[in-house]
């Protein structure tokens, strides 16, 4: 999906040239577009190390560094900034084909964080709203999303999307929590 998605809050486009300043101001605030660990300092590097391929380095290289520095292969994706004139963050959606099955390493379909500074604005909600339809177009009825037991404004983007809870199971980086676990329906055409 190349062109925009839009409504009258916000717009979803596909990484480009015409936001890396706004994507690299909001890291140089310590803004990770990793919700499960903080990447910032590593992609403010490699952004300015190579700001002509930093996009296709961060959302379309063949492979995916996890955590602990392994390496796994990097999942079919539709990835889109979120903007309002301003960079405002970054929504995502990973997905086997034929199937709505992940491998163990991806704790969901959708991944998706707001710069702080431009939370509060339903700009999360309407987001995910906007990419389910993407979701439906690759063969998906259905996805998986995950959030922190304590992320109370996350489980409410999800809800307000049709979240269905679908119990929980161990947080990845914090022993003391738990991901709670949603199946949201796609939108038929």
């Amino acid at each position: 999906m190349n062109a925009p998605l839009k409504t009258s809050r916000l717009t979803l486009v596909p990484p480009n040239a015409e936001w890396l300043d706004g994507y690299e101001h909001a890291l140089a605030q310590g803004w990770s577009p990793n919700t499960t660990h903080d990447i910032s300092r590593d992609q403010l590097a490699m952004l300015r190390r190579d700001r002509a391929n930093f996009f296709h380095e961060a959302y379309h290289s063949p492979n995916f560094r996890l955590p602990d520095g392994t390496f796994v292969p990097r999942l079919p994706a539709r990835d889109f900034l979120i903007v309002d004139g301003e960079f405002c963050g970054r929504i995502g959606l990973r997905f086997q084909t034929g199937t709505v099955e992940l491998p163990p390493y991806v704790s969901g379909h959708i991944g998706y964080t707001i710069v702080p500074w431009k939370q509060g604005r339903g700009y999360a909600t309407e987001a995910l709203r906007r990419i389910l339809p993407v979701a439906r177009e690759v063969g998906l009825a259905r996805v998986m999303i995950t959030c922190d037991d304590d992320n109370i404004g996350s489980i409410k983007v999800i809800r307000a999307n049709g979240g269905i809870p679908a119990g929980d199971k161990d947080h990845e980086t914090r022993p003391d929590r738990r991901k709670l676990l949603f199946w949201v329906p796609t939108p038929e055409a």
